[in-house]
């Protein structure tokens, strides 16, 4: 599953002059986290989030730094002094391109402790991914998970009916006939990383060319 099959493209975005007030108006009224600030070509320059906001309203006033005052925060004096999007925005944003693997995403939100990912193409935003979007999908249903490691995790094996699958509660058992040592080893790997996916318990055989007889590939990730 690709990102694009995930992401929403009815963004709410703001421009980097929006007051801080308008933002939060906005956020409030359409009931999210945040939104990306983009520039009037809709490139992303950041997100601003009600942490943001949040951490304006709890900031205290910017503090006189004599010889022996407080070392200098920077960046927590400029969310303090902030009084539109670009000043108050988490910058530069991180983002994703629509055909990267949702896996991509989910690692990437994780990595930068992050809840949501604009989605870019040719610099411009086109969706946005949340962390609830990939919550949904962890929640589907054992025939969906098998009818995606069908279509995509079995659609790169030579013989993609030699292998059965069943998913239970998340848990996927593959059995059967692969093409290679490779291709039985690295198979459940794959599989492992479909979205829902809990744990893998495959045997798989394959011929070894080098001793010329079949041999049984048992892997449990």
């Amino acid at each position: 599953m690709k990102v694009e099959d995930l992401m929403t493209t009815d963004v709410r975005t703001v421009g980097p002059d929006a007051s801080l007030k308008d933002v939060a108006a906005l956020l409030a009224e359409h009931r999210i986290g945040g939104v990306p600030v983009v520039d009037e070509g809709r490139r992303p320059l950041g997100v601003i989030t009600k942490a943001d906001i949040v951490m304006k309203e709890l900031a205290e006033p910017p503090a006189k730094h004599g010889l022996f005052g407080r070392k200098k925060d920077d960046g927590a004096e400029a969310k303090a002094a902030a009084r539109t999007a670009g000043e108050a925005m988490t910058a530069p944003a991180v983002t994703i391109a629509p055909a990267m693997p949702v896996t991509s995403a989910a690692s990437r939100m994780v990595e930068s402790g992050i809840n949501r990912l604009p989605v870019v193409q040719r610099d411009a935003l086109v969706g946005i991914i949340t962390r609830h979007d990939l919550v949904r999908v962890f929640a589907r249903s054992d025939a969906e998970i098998e009818r995606e490691i069908r279509d995509d995790a079995l659609a790169g094996t030579a013989w993609p009916d030699s292998i059965q699958v069943m998913v239970r509660d998340g848990e996927v058992t593959l059995r059967g006939q692969a093409d290679s040592i490779g291709e039985a080893e690295m198979l459940p790997l794959q599989v492992r990383h479909v979205l829902g996916v809990v744990a893998v318990d495959a045997e798989l055989q394959a011929w070894d060319a080098s001793r010329e007889e079949p041999v049984k590939i048992t892997t449990h990730v």
